[in-house]
């Protein structure tokens, strides 16, 4: 079965957009309540190094769409560590 070039490109861009919006809404969810304590650290590191394989694998084969994702990804992710970090942090000392 061949998929046309179109269709094939929608799905890319779908799938990205998809796999991003749940960072962005964790993202703005942290934010707004100042807390990431039930975000997991080892899932952070296990999609983190699946991002990176997949960037990896997208620069090497030379696809943009999964080049871009997983930047993007990459960055988001960059994001909710640095926050969780802060948040965690931040809670320790009120606790003091």
């Amino acid at each position: 079965m061949e998929i046309d070039g179109t269709l094939l490109t929608i799905l890319g861009v779908a799938a990205g957009v998809l796999i991003l919006t749940g960072w962005v809404e964790q993202i703005y969810k942290g934010y707004r309540t100042k807390s990431l304590k039930d975000v997991s650290k080892f899932l952070m590191i296990f999609i983190s190094a699946g991002a990176i394989l997949w960037l990896i694998y997208g620069i090497i084969v030379n696809d943009v769409f999964i080049i871009g994702t997983n930047v993007a990804a990459i960055a988001l992710m960059m994001i909710v560590l640095i926050m969780k970090k802060n948040y965690d942090r931040q809670s320790k000392i009120n606790q003091i």
